[in-house]
């Protein structure tokens, strides 16, 4: 008889280098001499049966299979979602609506989300009953703003709840609720102009020459939207405007996401994501990273609309032949692909900083109680610097995102009008540019380096 364990000690395999006669002969005996080399050679876990008359000899019989060890589930992360702010065109018969539901309000204490824990895993044993160690799940970090927003354990999981009352928002990566400042009226003499940290919404409009300017979102409800108001501003968030826009040629809609309009007239509307508006844009300047009209009825008469992935309008000009400029500025992947390699090696430095923070805030954490009056101080102004840089490695992480998005969407850029474009529209897509001298329609984009009007 003879034992061969495999290198990596989970499997054992037996040769019986007798003739087929005796081995069929001599059953009983084989299985006791089995056993025996089987204990001499330690071999005392993942025991098989043996069928010694299906025996072949000399050929391995595997006698004995290790255990592999599972590794443990990684940590799992839900967190509330908001509603897809998706606008919907409504039409009762006398009027139509540009609904959207934007102000997602939370109170104080509610559940914004929670983690499973990794788990340990289930440890192995080879074929000698020695341990193997099972690799623990990797833990995932609930990603938060920390100011308005706190963890806590509940029932063996670790519960993500709001620290205050306000707007639930998803910012660069991050779950954060903003405060939030609900104007009942308009904004106006009586309030002056707002400029707020939060979310604002605002039950009726923003009057002539008056400015609204917040970090978080905007939401203007009046059905009459918005006459020559000066600046609408949201840092980070989106703006929602129920009504149009009459800009009288100076207005200013900006947001670092995106802006839903009913219609536009005579306004500037720049966005750092899309614009949606519901059913006209006339000679106004929009920019975004892409421009959508209703495919039904929308139309852009005038004015430019500069985006860099797509335009879409159901009408673009009319038939006084007024010049409309649809463009889509094409990135310019080599320009791109520079920047993204300085802002990767920037989250480079602020990740081995983060580290080095990490390390020491762990280490001093177990005798805070012990520290002096400076040494506390030192160990506050550590935890506060570890959350300040976290906070710009995230918004960092989230430009090199969009940077990356921005380079897959190069040779997709479309610009698409579903029904009517007049005569004395201007069609650019990158240095490729027209002026459309008949009626046409469909979808315009380079082929072959060359616009297929």
């Amino acid at each position: 008889l003879e034992i061969e364990v495999s290198r990596d000690k989970m499997s054992a395999s037996l040769f019986i280098h007798e003739a087929l006669d005796f081995i069929r002969m001599n059953q009983k005996d084989l299985k006791q001499q089995i056993n025996k080399i089987l204990s001499e050679n330690r071999i005392v876990h993942g025991l098989l049966p043996i069928h010694i008359e299906s025996i072949v000899p000399s050929k391995a019989i595997l006698v004995a299979q290790g255990t592999p060890p599972i590794k443990g589930n990684d940590a799992k992360i839900t967190y509330l979602q908001i509603p897809e702010r998706k606008p919907v065109i409504r039409e009762d018969g006398k009027a139509d609506y540009y609904d959207l539901n934007f102000i997602f309000e939370i109170l104080e204490g509610s559940w914004l989300g929670e983690k499973i824990p990794p788990k340990q895993g289930i440890d192995g044993q080879n074929v000698y009953g020695e341990l193997l160690p099972a690799t623990p799940g990797r833990d995932i970090p609930l990603k938060y703003d920390h100011k308005s927003a706190y963890e806590v354990e509940e029932d063996g999981k670790i519960v993500l709840r709001s620290l205050i009352s306000g707007v639930l928002e998803h910012s660069q990566g991050l779950v954060s609720v903003n405060h939030h400042l609900p104007i009942n009226g308009d904004v106006g003499i009586e309030t002056g102009n707002l400029e707020f940290e939060g979310s604002i919404s605002i039950r009726g409009t923003v009057q002539n020459g008056f400015s609204v300017i917040a970090k978080g979102d905007i939401s203007i409800e009046g059905p009459e939207g918005v006459s020559g108001a000066d600046l609408i501003k949201s840092i980070d968030g989106d703006i929602y405007i129920r009504g149009g826009i009459f800009g009288l040629g100076e207005t200013r809609i900006e947001a670092g996401g995106s802006i839903f309009v009913k219609h536009v007239n005579e306004a500037n509307l720049y966005a750092g994501e899309d614009i949606h508006i519901g059913f006209y844009a006339m000679g106004s300047n929009l920019k975004a990273h892409s421009i959508l009209l209703d495919e039904r009825k929308g139309k852009i008469i005038g004015g430019t609309a500069t985006a860099k992935s797509q335009i879409v309008t159901a009408i673009s000009g009319n038939r006084l032949e007024r010049r409309t400029e649809l463009i889509i500025n094409s990135v310019n992947k080599q320009e791109v692909y520079a920047t993204i390699q300085d802002k990767a090696a920037q989250l480079k430095i602020l990740q081995e900083e983060i580290t080095a923070l990490e390390e020491q805030v762990n280490r001093l954490k177990p005798m805070v109680k012990q520290l002096n009056k400076q040494q506390a101080a030192a160990f506050e102004q550590a935890k506060q610097n570890l959350h300040d840089y976290k906070g710009e490695a995230m918004a960092i992480d989230h430009e090199i995102k969009v940077m990356m998005n921005d380079m897959r969407n190069v040779g997709k850029e479309e610009i698409r009008v579903t029904k009517e474009a007049y005569p004395g529209t201007y069609i650019q897509i990158g240095k490729k540019s027209t002026i459309l001298s008949k009626m046409t329609n469909g979808t315009f984009l380079l082929e072959f380096g060359e616009l297929n009007v």
